[in-house]
């Protein structure tokens, strides 16, 4: 309802449809997904909305609440302002798919973290593809292919050169469950959190870009590795002593996605009615931070010190950075009311100045004000 009387307000007319999607959080699989891995995410409750009607004129205008800012554009003039290109590339996707897009007032509202590996851009990329479908009833627009032409908008459009995790987990996740998925042949499952285990999300106050040079940097570093060992990506990588032949730096990078994948196979379990107990889960956490920071060096200081007192407390089975690093947030799976970790955890690490807040729960957005 909000936001329809929204829409009425900014366009003055009352939409056609509305849509939505989540962020994700992503437990166990980081920087697997662009090497044909296996990633362990699940949903987030923050979501993107995307209102739209088709407007009669010659171009688009997309009006983004949380930001107040406005674009207009059409399909000779692209966008400038850097949200609006992701509604631009999924219009032109949708195109290139076979969709007669009409040009569309279009107004976006979200609470998604932006910055912090939450997947702001795969949520606003599928609600809009959502949004579109209801729009012009393509039925034959299935989730997985929302997905696939949310990963061509953010590659093609946004420069950002994504796996399919994001947008698969933004389009078929949801917040009870995790998605283990297979990123090159898309069979997924939706799995059970381990039992009596809880997620927590904690910002490490740290902003990051993707576009950035240093992600596209670390999926060269890859497709090189690749290359010289003549497999056709990382995920092909059987037995760690194939890394013996690589120079040093790209060994530790493939040794970081081999073993991530060895850590998402392990924690998915024996069947898909249950994965690995808590203790386990969280030991494969652990180990994956590690191996983030120390093989493939998409830490920072920031997120290794919170996420060293996650790791300490004694009601957290295991912690890590997540999303692509550099900054952003990191993801804690706990044993008790995440809510009373964070209010252990985050006056520490907010001592010296630091800008730590919780992200999931959602409720417990409050605690930013009251743990610095």
């Amino acid at each position: 309802m909000r936001l329809s009387q929204e829409f009425q307000r900014v366009f003055g007319a009352t939409p056609d449809t509305e849509s939505s999607a989540p962020g994700r959080v992503n437990l166990l699989g980081e920087h697997t997904d662009y090497n044909d891995g296996y990633v362990l995410p699940t949903a987030i409750p923050q979501r993107t909305w995307v209102a739209l009607r088709a407007n009669g004129g010659t171009e688009h205008v997309v009006h983004a609440l949380s930001l107040s800012q406005t674009s207009r554009f059409s399909r000779a003039q692209p966008p400038v302002e850097r949200f609006a290109t992701y509604v631009f590339g999924c219009f032109e996707t949708l195109r290139d798919w076979g969709a007669d897009i009409p040009y569309c007032d279009v107004l976006v509202d979200s609470d998604v973290p932006i910055g912090v590996g939450l997947s702001s851009s795969a949520a606003l990329e599928v609600a809009t593809l959502r949004a579109a479908r209801d729009l012009l009833s393509l039925h034959a627009l299935d989730d997985v292919t929302i997905a696939q032409l949310a990963q061509r908008a953010e590659i093609e459009f946004a420069g950002v050169r994504c796996g399919i995790m994001d947008q698969m987990a933004s389009s078929l996740a949801d917040t009870g469950r995790m998605l283990f998925l297979d990123t090159r042949t898309l069979d997924r499952a939706l799995l059970p959190l381990p039992a009596q285990a809880r997620i927590l999300v904690l910002d490490s106050g740290v902003s990051r870009s993707l576009t950035d040079t240093a992600y596209n940097q670390r999926r060269a570093e890859c497709e090189e590795a690749a290359r010289l060992l003549d497999v056709r990506a990382l995920r092909d990588v059987t037995e760690l002593g194939m890394l013996d032949a690589l120079p040093e730096l790209l060994r530790r990078r493939a040794r970081h996605v081999v073993t991530e994948n060895m850590r998402v196979l392990q924690a998915r379990g024996s069947d898909d009615s249950a994965s690995v107990s808590a203790e386990e889960f969280g030991r494969l956490m652990n180990a994956s931070h590690d191996s983030l920071r120390d093989d493939f060096e998409v830490s920072v200081r920031e997120l290794d010190i919170l996420v060293a007192l996650l790791q300490a407390h004694e009601s957290v089975y295991g912690a890590r950075l997540t999303g692509a690093g550099f900054g952003g947030a990191c993801v804690a799976l706990c044993r008790d009311d995440p809510t009373l970790i964070a209010q252990d955890i985050l006056p520490d690490y907010n001592r010296d100045g630091r800008q730590g807040r919780v992200l999931v729960p959602a409720s417990a957005h409050v605690l930013s004000a009251t743990c610095r």
